[in-house]
């Protein structure tokens, strides 16, 4: 093989020729280092001079991790099919989960070893879901380095994602229910927010428990969503604003297709729509010249007027009242769609009808607050179908 192989302290490094370069003509070079042992380093220039043959070499461009990955989200939010917001913050914090182990690495220098101790160091301290996702953004930024030409080799090819094996104990332990309130715990609730409540307070949580919306779903209600006349509501969008800031709201598409949904609701619920409509269009003539006319319906009054809500307030108005009413302060408006889930089996709604309700194709936590609250009826069912059977065995010894 023509080219030359030296030791530089106490790495291997190789310097081939491979041909003439056709501007210059002077003779073109290619060398790498680093190999621990001489034998390594042919073996790379052999495979070098293979791939410049075979027409298939690509230089690699050097590049940190730290760039390559900023590189990547740029392209993976504006290539394909759209992504939401939500979607692209998780996998910046997907990214950023990877950024301790390898940041200002040459992206082309972190090996399979690497990546996959990367993992198990993460997996004491990310739930399983979260280390997968992290591993999955992983393989998306290493696969885009391999197609611009910033590595040669994945180094995620190999690797898997560590689960710690559950205990006994946890597995026993693990038919813990998420919290929702019980059927007077709710009534007690929202006396509560009718009586105490701020402005607003009262439709919104009567809202959340009666048709179990998401939080994200009623922010972002408009009054051409409502179906005065037949009492329904129809859910084809979700308000996204992570800073908090009125003024910088988003309106994304549902979480899932299934999401996209028209929901039966109470007429005590309309009512309370049309309430909340007289009043923005007070506020509206009130402040004409900045009122933000969209037509939501849990919108702002006072300053951004015509704004909707934003979610964290939601959470701390529930906080509020939740410690006036003396009952659990953990709870949030999330935990009244499970409330809602639990009344609904209660009062004998199937579980596919609570899952069309709800926007949901298929979700364990449902099923399991379902199974719950139906076990006593499950039971009754076994007794009456035992109960059957001895009947028919005291009449064939008849």
């Amino acid at each position: 093989m023509e080219g030359s192989f030296y030791k530089r302290g106490s790495t291997w490094s190789f310097m081939i020729s491979i041909g003439t370069d056709p501007k210059t003509g002077k003779r073109k070079q290619k060398g790498k280092g680093g190999f621990k042992t001489k034998k390594e380093a042919q073996a790379a220039a052999a495979d070098m001079l293979s791939e410049i043959n075979r027409g298939v070499f690509k230089e690699e461009t050097k590049m940190t991790f730290e760039e390559l990955a900023d590189k990547w989200l740029k392209y993976y939010s504006s290539h394909g099919k759209p992504k939401k917001d939500g979607t692209i913050r998780i996998r910046t914090n997907e990214k950023e989960n990877l950024s301790p182990f390898f940041a200002k690495l040459n992206a082309a220098s972190i090996t399979e070893q690497m990546y996959q101790d990367a993992l198990i160091s993460l997996q004491n301290k990310l739930a399983d879901n979260t280390l997968s996702g992290v591993h999955s953004t992983g393989r998306m930024i290493f696969s885009y380095g391999l197609k611009i030409g910033a590595l040669k080799t994945d180094p995620t090819s190999t690797a898997f994602v560590p689960k710690r094996q559950k205990t006994v104990q946890e597995l026993e332990e693990n038919n813990e229910l998420p919290k929702y309130l019980e059927r007077d715990e709710l009534v007690h609730f929202l006396q509560i927010a009718q009586d105490h409540g701020l402005d607003n307070d009262f439709e919104t949580f009567n809202t959340l428990a009666y048709t179990g919306v998401r939080v994200g779903e009623l922010c972002a209600l408009k009054r051409l969503d409502v179906n005065f006349e037949d009492d329904k509501i129809r859910i084809t969008k979700t308000l996204y604003n992570p800073n908090n800031n009125y003024a910088l709201y988003k309106l994304n598409t549902p979480k899932t297709v299934s999401s996209v949904r028209e929901i039966d609701v109470d007429h005590e619920i309309i009512i309370g729509f049309q309430n909340l409509l007289t009043i923005q269009q007070i506020e509206k003539s009130k402040r004409p010249k900045t009122y933000h006319d969209q037509g939501f319906i849990f919108a702002r009054i006072g300053k951004f007027a015509g704004y909707p809500q934003v979610i964290k307030m939601v959470e701390l108005r529930m906080k509020r009242l939740l410690k006036l009413a003396g009952l659990n302060p953990d709870l949030t408006p999330h935990s009244l769609r499970h409330t809602h889930t639990s009344l609904l089996a209660e009062a004998g709604a199937t579980l596919e009808q609570i899952m069309q309700r709800l926007g949901h194709a298929n979700d364990e936590i449902t099923r399991r607050i379902y199974l719950h609250i139906t076990k006593p009826k499950r039971k009754e069912a076994a007794q009456k179908f035992s109960e059957l059977m001895r009947a028919s065995k005291k009449s064939d010894q008849s």
